[in-house]
């Protein structure tokens, strides 16, 4: 088993008496299904449903104080609390920025528990593994607790982008990208049965004409990867864009009915200068370009 302490995330606390209702209103999960052992993967969107913020929700027991932790990225943990604290109103919750006391530990390959820090399972997808919520300083006592290998957080980085899950700020641009596109509903971010939240109308919209044009897939490529942020091209026409890679693999946000006219006619997907391998993953339940039938999802 291994285990990284991850220096881009960081911790924002959502309490008091209203907290669940306040957040229920507002993201893509419902929080409802959201209790200690049942953490939900969601995102705060624009009124127009594009992400501006995305996040694990973990709810702490009451031995552990209570209250809801956001696991997100600690480049938008303070603008997180602006943006909550902006549909505050008169809601009785708190909001906490604890990003300089609490840090994330991601932990895969295996399995384990400790009494160090909040520890919960990835909700985005079972091969993710586990991930906890602690002060940084006792990363290496908790991984050494689970019997995890602490390792660098590049690492863990390859992990992720062999899975194909994306990584916002690198796989796509905060408000500019559809949950759709971010393969959000692929990885449970999405509830379609629950309330109202911000941006509610266009992401239902999308999803029932299944007119999300363009998604993040995986990639692989062989030697040095390609830049991220460089354009993605079949013969002349652009497709879409490269984002993060590592040993190989990497992911892309493409145009799929254009990627399905390359595969048809056999046109090689480039990358300055590399050649590109689009791979269907196992999650992917959305019709594969090239394929008549959605795939079903696992």
């Amino acid at each position: 088993m291994q285990a990284a302490l991850l220096p881009d995330r960081g911790v924002v606390k959502v309490s008091g008496e209203d907290a669940r209702k306040f957040l229920n209103g507002l993201v893509t999960a419902d929080m409802g299904k959201v209790a200690p052992d049942a953490p939900a993967f969601a995102a705060l969107l624009t009124p127009q449903g594009k992400i501006l913020f995305d996040f694990i929700i973990v709810e702490a027991t009451g031995e552990d104080g209570g209250g809801f932790y956001l696991d997100v990225s600690r480049a938008l943990a303070r603008g997180l609390v602006e943006r909550l604290t902006f549909y505050r109103l008169r809601a009785k919750v708190m909001l906490e920025d604890l990003s300089d006391r609490l840090g994330v530990m991601a932990l895969w390959d295996g399995t384990g528990t400790t009494d160090h820090g909040l520890l919960y399972p990835d909700p985005r997808l079972p091969a993710l593994g586990l991930r906890a919520i602690l002060p940084p300083d006792t990363a290496r006592e908790a991984a050494a607790d689970i019997g995890a290998d602490l390792v660098d957080a590049q690492a863990h980085e390859a992990h992720r982008i062999a899975c194909g899950v994306p990584r916002g700020g690198l796989d796509f641009t905060y408000g500019d990208a559809f949950p759709h596109e971010t393969d959000m509903d692929q990885f449970h971010g999405i509830d379609f049965d629950k309330g109202c939240y911000v941006g509610q109308e266009v992401v239902s919209r999308m999803q029932h004409r299944g007119v999300a044009r363009t998604r993040i897939v995986p990639v692989a490529f062989d030697g040095f990867a390609p830049e991220d942020g460089i354009a993605v091209t079949a013969g002349e026409k652009t497709i879409g864009t490269m984002g993060s890679a590592a040993d190989g693999r990497g992911l892309a946000m493409l145009r799929l009915d254009r990627l399905e006219d390359a595969i048809t006619s056999g046109t090689p997907l480039l990358a300055g200068g590399i050649t590109l391998r689009p791979r269907k993953p196992d999650w992917a339940g959305f019709a594969w370009p090239g394929e008549k039938k959605p795939a079903k999802v696992r």
